[in-house]
């Protein structure tokens, strides 16, 4: 991967947010998350048991569920049945869409560990990552109400069709920036998006505030999906714990990586592009390593990231002093991924 130059980045002044200091506040509903899901392994067919745990076991870091955590705060957040079964079903989408994505990018690795597809074999993991579909879907439909089933299954298929639109783009050399965002909007901001709003409408918050919780988890979800495609063009493998380097070999074409593109001479671009386009992604990746030396370009990076977080903040407008001080502490520990990245 490429070294990151830390005189690109300019300082921003924004207290810095450990991951521990995110979970500390929900860290009796994230355990109790997780005696929930241990449970829901034991409702499926004993034959896919093994593979579910081992998903769970390899899950990453719950934002999702720290989401609806945060959007639907109140005094007994640990114990609400309501909120920890619906952050159990945000995880497993999420998981299944992780497990199915790996198929697609043929990726090795997932938090240090082999993925499913390298451990169990793709046609196991394509079926592994329905059944963790069809089990939240399952979860969804037992609220007293449609809304949180439909508002689910909405999400999963949006989260599918940026799958899908991404993966038809592969060939068409698509270097637009309002097409990166519709496909990060689909494929990660959408699950932020419906975290937030579903955590919001579980725990008995107005649809105003619901909104702007959606809101402000859709502007999260771009600033840290720009975050991640930022680590697989530049970070070290065994630092990311995760196989990097899969979004230009698949034809995915990030925002650092059209930024690059983007401030290339005219002549310049052409030649790589037809390097890139004779079926030399190898040698167009690591033409780029030497385009990155003369052309800095995380600065530029970073301000489409700050805008993102800067309208997630401004989404909040609607929220008392109390349910905004939650979303801060996500807000400024997205921003310290970055920060304490590039340094």
């Amino acid at each position: 991967m490429f070294a990151v130059n830390s005189n690109d980045i300019p300082n921003l002044a924004i207290p810095p947010y450990s991951f521990e200091s995110i979970v500390e506040p929900v860290s009796s509903y994230l355990e109790n998350l997780d005696s929930f899901l241990k449970e829901q392994v034991l409702l499926l067919e004993p034959e896919v048991q093994e593979q579910a745990r081992y998903v769970l076991a390899h899950s990453g870091k719950r934002l999702r569920p720290i989401l609806v955590a945060y959007s639907g705060w109140h005094n007994d957040l640990a114990d609400d049945l309501g909120l920890i079964r619906l952050g159990a079903i945000l995880e497993l989408v999420h998981l299944a869409t992780l497990v199915h994505d790996d198929i697609l990018d043929e990726a090795n690795i997932r938090h240090g560990n082999p993925t499913v597809a390298a451990k169990y074999g793709k046609d196991a993991a394509v079926l592994v990552g329905d059944v963790l579909f069809a089990h939240a879907l399952c979860l969804a439909s037992e609220y007293d109400t449609t809304y949180v089933c439909r508002a689910v299954a909405r999400a999963t298929s949006r989260v599918c069709s940026g799958e899908i639109t991404q993966t038809y783009s592969k060939t068409e050399l698509n270097f637009d920036r309002t097409h990166y965002y519709r496909i990060i909007e689909l494929k990660t901001a959408e699950l932020f998006g419906v975290a937030c709003r579903l955590g919001a409408k579980v725990s008995g918050k107005s649809n105003l505030k619901a909104e702007a919780l959606s809101s402000f988890g859709i502007h999260l979800g771009c600033a840290y999906q720009i975050f991640d495609d930022v680590v697989d063009l530049f970070a070290k493998e065994s630092e990311a714990g995760k196989t990097l380097g899969t979004d230009l070999a698949n034809g995915k074409f990030t925002l650092p990586l059209l930024i690059l593109l983007e401030s290339m001479g005219e002549e310049e671009r052409k030649a790589w592009i037809n390097l890139y386009k004779s079926g030399q992604a190898k040698e167009a990746l690591q033409s780029l390593d030497v385009t990155l030396a003369t052309n800095p370009i995380l600065g530029e990076v970073q301000k489409e990231f700050n805008a993102s977080l800067n309208k997630a903040e401004e989404a909040l407008t609607q929220l008392s002093s109390k349910e905004k001080e939650h979303c801060l502490r996500l807000l400024r520990f997205v921003h310290n991924l970055f920060s304490s990245f590039i340094k």
